[in-house]
């Protein structure tokens, strides 16, 4: 590999944390507000998850056909070509009045997003490796704190200004964002001489071959299904049995944001060893998370505030702990274990998303308790299963 030497100064981590936020809360703005896109582009109820799902999809596909390349081409311009057709697709998403166009924009949207998935391997190849999970962790929590703001921003904007303007608003964001990087992100031309195809086929071979991947991979899946699912469902019971404007389903999902501060502590949980306990804790709480549903009705957005959190800390926590990981298992590869991971991860969400508008019209806010407390949980018996495999072997 060749690169222009830069280290990972406070202000590097800073930078990358913010071009990674701003990037990956384009998957996210149309999720709080799908109940104002839908009707005023023609969708039904019970089809208006499919923008959320769609973008997700797009996303993983992305993840899968485009970041391999980052251990193939040059990291920046590959970055900045994906960044430009971003901003194609949102404004594409906020002039459209098409249904079926639509949906095919917001899985252009989620195809162009994977920038990000190649800032992050990159600033871990620039990191020493002591410090490598506090850069990531500090790096995540930018995309993780993307990931949560983008859904109150978005309410807001679409409260005042119209669910269009939002995506105007986030394809001038991209625009500056590409400048951004052409300026300030080093060049590095991976050492890797396959040809595209071969580094495709490369990606089963890795996934076969590394079990702390697919153990990972899994985990994070069932994890971020449950993320897409409470969080595509909750603004909809929001504004319908408790009445909240967009505006107040901008500041519960504010709230939410709070868990962004489980990425920089579980990046140092890793340094310092702790990734089974960690990884335990997070599983679990996660599966219980949706217990506050059921205190007393008076309280019940108290409840779906502490779900929020609690979820929300949980997943970041163990997203953060798996990619470091993944990162450890072979430096040279680092790009294809990412797209593997990340892209299970968001198929993970893409499933949950899409089932989320269905199970919530056929079973209310109890069958998203009972779904959405079913996922974590079957991570957790997974998880366990494994770890006491490892423990019999080494015995």
């Amino acid at each position: 590999m060749t690169a222009t030497t830069h280290a990972m100064t406070r202000g590097m981590v800073l930078l990358f944390a913010f071009c990674c936020g701003a990037i990956v809360a384009n998957i996210y703005y149309a999720q709080p507000i799908i109940g104002l896109i839908a009707p005023d582009i023609g969708l039904s109820d019970t089809m208006a998850s499919f923008i959320v799902s769609l973008t997700q999809i797009g996303y993983a596909l992305g993840l899968f056909f485009l970041v391999p390349l980052a251990d193939l081409l040059e990291n920046r311009r590959l970055m900045i070509i994906t960044t430009v057709v971003a901003i194609a697709s949102l404004l594409g998403a906020a002039f459209t009045d098409q249904p079926n166009v639509f949906l095919l924009i917001s899985l252009l949207v989620g195809f162009s997003s994977v920038s990000v998935q190649v800032l992050i391997p990159l600033a871990a190849h620039l990191a020493p490796e002591e410090s490598r999970g506090r850069v990531v962790g500090g790096i995540m929590g930018g995309l993780l704190l993307g990931i949560l703001l983008a859904r109150p921003v978005s309410s807001v904007v679409a409260d005042h200004l119209g669910w269009r303007a939002m995506f105007m608003i986030a394809a001038g964001l991209m625009a500056a964002i590409s400048v951004v990087l052409a300026l300030t992100v080093p060049k590095r031309q991976p050492d890797h001489s396959a040809s595209y195809g071969q580094l495709l086929g490369s990606l089963w071979t890795l996934l076969r071959k590394q079990p702390v991947l697919r153990q990972r991979a899994f985990y994070q899946a069932c994890m971020f299904a449950t993320f897409s699912l409470f969080w595509t469902a909750v603004p909809l019971e929001l504004a319908r049995n408790h009445g909240l404007s967009q505006s107040e389903i901008a500041i519960f999902a504010l709230v939410g944001a709070i868990g962004a501060i489980a990425a920089p502590i579980s990046g140092r949980l890793a340094d310092a060893g702790h990734t089974r306990i960690a990884s335990l804790l997070a599983m679990l709480f996660a599966s219980l998370s949706f217990l506050p549903a059921f205190i007393h009705p008076a309280y019940s957005v108290i409840g779906l505030a502490v779900t929020g959190v609690v979820l929300d800390f949980c997943v970041q926590m163990n997203m953060v702990l798996g990619q470091r990981a993944v990162y450890s298992l072979d430096a040279k590869s680092r790009g294809r274990l990412n797209a593997l991971y990340m892209t299970s991860i968001f198929v993970g969400g893409a499933f949950g998303s899409s089932v989320a508008s269905a199970v919530y019209e056929h079973g209310g806010w109890l069958w998203i308790v009972i779904v959405g407390s079913a996922f974590p949980l079957l991570a957790l018996v997974r998880f366990l299963s494994a770890s006491q495999k490892t423990v019999l072997a080494t015995a």
